[in-house]
């Protein structure tokens, strides 16, 4: 498994931090050649920096995952640069203010489904053009333990998370005969540069309010990136070879209580 992704190409959204630069590092160490995408361009460039001083071999490109241009051009510079696309991680997401729906600006309602429920059809739909053409690949898809039950206070991001699921499974299955496996992982609590900004920017009522979260693991903690990292990567490679439209539940067990 050391360097089990040796002469591939990994593309990974929303990797200037948390999980995506977690998963980025990891394809890396294991031997893919990754391109490295978000809208944050000196957090993205430390994390090419990270990889590259590690051994690995990275590039950075900044591209809102809203903008369908912007995302076929993604791809197309990831092929132009490594040659090809074997494995995608679509994690690029936006989370909102913690408040009931009546509550929600219908422009951040629209920003937020726009970031993280068209950013992923919009990932996948060039992702898989491409690999239909040369071989196959895999996709992973970056939900959330708010996209498989309800979550108070987040309508629009369990929106968009639930819609990340009903993408997936049906991708998942359009596309499994033809070679390219796509799977979804569902966090619960990640302790990650964006969540501490927006625990940092709540009302005490609300800061309190998501703070009692992690309490609610039957683990007793929130998760570090690279547990979520490890997950991804095994979805992504050939141990999960059997593995199709599934919905894994990286939570501490969240989900099941």
């Amino acid at each position: 498994m050391e360097r089990d992704f040796a002469g591939r190409v990994a593309l990974v959204t929303g990797a200037s931090g948390g999980i995506g630069r977690a998963t980025a590092q990891m394809f890396a160490a294991r031997g893919a050649k990754v391109a490295v995408v978000d809208v944050k361009d000196a957090e993205g460039a430390e994390t090419v920096d990270l990889i590259r001083r590690a051994g690995g071999e990275a590039f950075y490109m900044r591209v809102d995952v809203s903008d369908e241009a912007a995302v076929r051009a993604m791809v197309e510079k990831t092929v132009a640069t490594y040659g090809g696309l074997n494995h995608a991680v679509n994690n690029a997401g936006i989370l909102g203010q913690f408040m009931p729906l009546h509550m929600i600006e219908t422009s951040k309602f629209d920003q937020i489904i726009a970031v993280n429920l068209r950013g992923v059809f919009l990932g996948m739909k060039y992702q898989i053009a491409h690999m239909l053409e040369h071989g196959g690949g895999t996709i992973v898809n970056v939900s959330s333990a708010a996209g498989l039950h309800a979550q108070p206070n987040l309508a629009a991001y369990s929106a968009s998370k639930h819609g990340v699921l009903g993408l997936t499974r049906t991708a998942g299955v359009e596309y499994a005969a033809k070679g390219i496996r796509i799977n979804s992982v569902h966090p619960g609590g990640v302790i990650t540069p964006m969540t501490t900004a927006i625990f940092a920017s709540m009302s005490e009522e609300a800061r309190k309010a998501a703070q009692e979260v992690p309490d609610q693991h039957p683990l007793g903690r929130s998760a570090q990136p690279e547990e979520q990292a490890a997950v991804i990567c095994f979805l992504s490679s050939d141990a999960a070879s059997n593995v199709v439209a599934a919905a894994f539940s990286v939570d501490g067990g969240l989900t099941q209580v």
